[in-house]
């Protein structure tokens, strides 16, 4: 009797964590002989997360390890009982980009509790020691490529000016969203101050231009607000925007009032991820630039990372001082972005495989 009863409150716990996890596994599979490996991963909403996750299952599998890919669709409570939900299937390692770095505290003690080990992936995960390494690229830098982006197309080198421009920032809860925005105004704020940019809006802080989530309907939304309340006589000539997918909303806001006309066209607009519509509308001659981070080259480092955990070996870092989570600095590997625009997308990102031209029609 007391078996039986164990294997039904067993099975009871089990389609508890399961509806927790907010659905069926998104991927399970490999052969296990290496380990196991659960990878927790945002959204699915953003199609570049969706590439991580396939890469690196691809890459665990590869070397014989069993995985656990699941998405949290951006809500913080199913991505802790996903993790959870992997920590009692016995993962021995665990891959992160999470939602939201400072939310992860407590389900990071339980898995240290069970031995297992953490890579934080691409976004920091903050306040906690149980974070061993941190594969992301070089984040300040692709602000750095948008704020020159900027301020080459525009020739403010040069002495050209005054434009307009609005800024917008990424989520406040994703610690990459503040490296992105500060790199940028590190090439921006010079022009700000002497009067070449001109922000009408007035929204200068990154806690006005953040975009909670990466939202692209809320960055479309802010940008309608913008331009009703600042821009009814005068033109925007450039945006500043962190991620493509709050890039395509800036451009519906603006296509919605009549920009993309001959006699008023589109400002220069950046962004980042080379997202398949953003490159598309860079070759329609709408967004002007995204930043380009080879997903592929992370979700290696990643796996990388993870082997030698669990084969108790240390890993290859580049970075060992940059990145504090506020208990520790996590040693980092940090891959580098690339600038694309219309100029290059096809040596970038057709010629390396990332997208085809097939995709690209």
């Amino acid at each position: 009797m007391k078996k039986v009863l164990s294997i039904f409150l067993g099975l009871i716990l089990m389609f508890v964590l399961t509806a927790c996890s907010g659905g069926e596994e998104d991927s399970s599979g490999g052969s296990g002989e290496a380990g196991f490996v659960g990878i927790a991963m945002p959204t699915k909403s953003s199609e570049r997360w969706v590439l991580d996750g396939d890469n690196m299952v691809k890459e665990f599998e590869a070397l014989g390890y069993k995985t656990d890919l699941q998405y949290a669709e951006d809500v913080v409570e199913n991505q802790i009982a996903q993790i959870e939900n992997m920590i009692t299937k016995g993962v021995d390692v665990l891959v992160v980009a999470s939602i939201d770095g400072e939310a992860l505290t407590d389900v990071l003690d339980k898995a240290n509790n069970q031995e297992i080990k953490v890579i934080a992936y691409d976004r920091l995960i903050k306040n906690t020691d149980h974070v061993t390494y941190y594969a992301t690229f070089d984040n300040f830098q692709v602000g750095v490529l948008q704020g020159s982006y900027i301020e080459e197309k525009l020739g403010l080198k040069d002495g050209k000016g005054p434009f307009n421009i609005e800024l917008f920032a990424g989520s406040p809860d994703d610690n990459n969203a503040y490296f992105f925005f500060d790199g940028a105004m590190s090439i921006l704020q010079p022009y700000i101050d002497s009067g070449k940019l001109v922000i009408k809006s007035g929204q200068t802080s990154f806690d006005q231009a953040a975009t909670l989530r990466w939202d692209g309907a809320a960055a479309q939304a802010r940008m309608d607000n913008l331009l009703s309340a600042s821009y009814t006589s005068d033109n925007v000539d450039a945006v500043l925007s962190p991620y493509d997918g709050i890039s395509i909303g800036i451009i519906s806001s603006l296509k919605g009032v009549g920009y993309g006309s001959a006699d008023k066209p589109l400002p220069i607009i950046t962004g980042q991820d080379a997202e398949l519509a953003s490159i598309k509308s860079i070759i329609a001659g709408e967004q002007t630039q995204t930043v380009f981070k080879d997903t592929r080259e992370l979700a290696k480092k990643a796996v990388e990372m993870a082997d030698a955990v669990l084969k108790d070996e240390e890993a290859e870092v580049n970075d060992e001082k940059t990145y504090d989570n506020g208990v520790k600095v996590v040693p980092s590997y940090l891959l580098e972005p690339v600038s694309v625009d219309i100029e290059n997308y096809k040596e970038v990102i057709v010629d390396g495989g990332y997208w085809t031209e097939d995709d690209l029609k």
